[in-house]
C-alpha cells in the first residue's frame, strides 16, 4: 500500500507565503513603486507583468530576482499620461491582482482571466466566440475579413489586429446577428472557417513554397482558453518567425515598407554566456515604448526559457534591458539557440511599433459598420497595420493604425476624404502617432546621453561579488 500524501501539502508553504505587494508613492516623486514578494513559480513574472501592462501602465525602471525559490520584483511605473498611480480603484485592483487574493500561485494550468480587449472586458461583451486568423498581409485584408462576416450573419463584438514582416494575426469575438448568442452550430463553424480561409489566401492562391503562406482559421472555445490576449498574437506570429523568415530575413524584403527612422529605430538584442553563474545573458536597446518588457518576457516565456534576474533602465527615450536567463532544464542557451533569440525577439519587439497615425471612429454600433469602415480606407489606399476594436453598450470604439502602404506620409486631403465619406454617423479622430507621454517623461540621465554607468548591471554585481 502506498504511503498517504495530503494533497493540501504541497499548497501548504504558499498558504503561509502568500504573494505580498506593496503601493508606495513616497519614495519617488515623480513614479509609483510597485514591489512583489512571493514564492516563485514557472511563469510568475510574465502574469505580473500582464496585471501592469493591462492597466497601461509604462515600466522605465524595474529590478527582478527570483533566485532561491523566492520571487521579488520593484517596477517603477508611472499612468499613460506619464503621472503617477495615484487612483484608488486602479491601486486596489493592483493589490488584489497581485496580493494574497491573486491567482499568481495557483496550480499550473488554471484558468487565469485574459486580457480585456480595450477597455472593455470579454465579460461584458456578452456570448462570444473567439475566431484566430493568420496568414500573409494585404492592403485591404481586413475589409475582405470584416465584409465576410458581416456577409455570414456575424456580429463583431470586439478584434485586436497585428500585423508585422507582411503578416497578420488576429482574434476576433462574434457573435450570431439574430440571437445574439454564440455560434457553435458545427456547419455554419465549418462554412464560416473556410470562407475566412479563402479570403487569408489571396487570390493568387500560393506565395513561397506553401499553400496560402500559411493561412489559418480557427474557431476557438474563448470561455475555456487561459491565453492571454497579447500573448496569444505573439504565439501567432511567433510560429511565423521560422517558416516565413527563417534565414533571418528582417521583413525590409520585396513589399515590406521601410521603418521611419532607418537602421537607428532597429532594436539591438545581444545574447552572451555569465561564466561566473551560469546564465544567458540578453541585453536589448531599443526605442522605448509601453509593454516593452511585457513583450521580451512573453517571448522568453513561450520560447520556455526562465528569467532568473533582470534590470531594466529607461534613458532618452531609449528602454535598456539585461536579463539572465536559463532553459527549463537549468542549462544555458546554445550558440543556435542564441540566435533565435536574437531573431524572436527582434521580432516580438518590432510588430507593436506603428508608423503613420491612429485613427480613432466612435459611433453607434451596427453590423456590417467594421466592413464599411475598412472599405473606405482600402478605397483610399491606406494600410492598416494594427487594429483595436471594442464594442460596450451599443457603442462602438475602433482604433485603427493606419499608413501609406508606400512608406510616404499620408496626404491631408485623404484625411479630410475620410472625414467627408464617414459622414456624420460616426466622430472620426485622427492623431499622429508620437512617443506616448509615459515614455516621454520618463527621468533622464544628467548628462543628456546615453549613459551605460548610471544602468544597474547583475553582471556588475556578480564581479563585485567575486573580487
Amino acid at each position: 500500500m502506498l504511503p498517504y500524501f495530503d494533497p493540501e501539502y504541497e499548497n501548504f508553504n504558499q498558504r503561509i507565503n502568500p504573494p505580498r505587494v506593496c503601493i508606495d508613492n513616497t519614495t519617488c516623486t515623480d513614479c509609483t513603486l510597485v514591489k512583489v514578494d512571493s514564492m516563485n513559480k514557472n511563469g510568475i513574472l510574465l502574469e505580473v507583468l500582464q496585471v501592469l501592462s493591462d492597466l497601461d501602465l509604462h515600466i522605465f525602471k524595474a529590478y527582478i530576482t527570483s533566485d532561491g525559490g523566492w520571487f521579488m520584483d520593484v517596477f517603477h511605473v508611472v499612468d499613460k499620461p506619464g503621472q503617477k498611480i495615484t487612483d484608488d480603484k486602479t491601486i486596489k485592483y493592483i493589490e488584489k491582482a497581485l496580493g494574497p487574493e491573486s491567482n499568481l500561485l495557483c496550480p499550473k494550468g488554471s484558468n487565469t482571466q485574459g486580457r480585456s480587449v480595450g477597455a472593455v472586458g470579454l465579460h461584458s461583451i456578452g456570448d462570444h466566440t473567439a475566431i484566430e486568423l493568420k496568414g500573409p498581409d494585404r492592403t485591404g485584408l481586413l475589409s475582405e475579413i470584416f465584409a465576410v462576416l458581416a456577409d455570414l450573419q456575424c456580429n463583431v463584438l470586439a478584434a485586436e489586429v497585428w500585423t508585422h514582416r507582411m503578416r497578420v494575426a488576429c482574434v476576433v469575438y462574434v457573435n450570431d446577428v439574430a440571437t445574439g448568442q454564440a455560434i457553435d452550430d458545427p456547419g455554419r463553424v465549418s462554412t464560416i472557417e473556410n470562407r475566412l480561409r479563402h479570403v487569408l489566401r489571396g487570390y493568387g492562391g500560393v506565395r513561397g513554397n506553401d499553400d496560402g503562406s500559411g493561412a489559418h482559421a480557427n474557431f476557438t472555445d474563448a470561455s475555456s482558453t487561459p491565453h492571454h490576449l497579447d500573448r496569444r498574437l505573439h504565439q501567432l506570429m511567433h510560429a511565423d518567425v521560422d517558416a516565413v523568415h527563417g534565414d533571418g530575413d528582417d521583413g525590409a524584403g520585396a513589399g515590406a515598407p521601410v521603418a521611419a527612422g532607418g537602421e537607428g529605430d532597429r532594436p539591438e538584442v545581444t545574447v552572451e554566456h555569465c561564466e561566473e553563474k551560469s546564465y544567458s545573458v540578453v541585453n536589448v536597446k531599443c526605442k522605448d515604448r509601453s509593454k516593452l518588457l511585457f513583450d521580451i518576457v512573453c517571448t522568453l516565456t513561450d520560447m520556455e526559457y526562465v528569467v532568473f534576474h533582470a534590470a531594466v533602465s529607461s534613458e532618452a527615450n531609449y528602454g535598456i534591458q539585461e536579463l539572465y536567463i536559463r532553459r527549463k532544464d537549468g542549462k544555458t542557451l546554445l550558440k543556435d539557440e542564441a540566435e533565435k533569440v536574437i531573431r524572436c525577439l527582434e521580432a516580438a519587439i518590432s510588430r507593436r511599433v506603428s508608423e503613420g497615425f491612429t485613427l480613432e471612429v466612435c459611433g453607434r454600433d451596427r453590423v456590417g459598420l467594421l466592413s464599411d469602415v475598412t472599405r473606405v480606407l482600402r478605397e483610399h489606399g491606406l494600410t492598416v497595420s494594427r487594429a483595436d476594436v471594442t464594442t460596450a453598450g451599443g457603442q462602438a470604439t475602433n482604433v485603427f493604425y493606419v499608413r501609406d502602404p508606400s512608406g510616404q506620409p499620408v496626404d491631408m486631403k485623404t484625411i479630410e476624404g475620410l472625414r467627408g465619406q464617414f459622414g456624420q454617423t460616426v466622430m472620426l479622430n485622427v492623431k499622429n502617432v508620437s512617443v506616448p507621454a509615459a515614455v516621454a517623461k520618463a527621468p533622464e540621465p544628467r548628462s543628456g546621453g546615453m549613459v551605460r554607468s548610471s544602468f544597474f548591471s547583475f553582471g556588475s554585481l556578480f564581479a563585485k561579488l567575486r573580487a
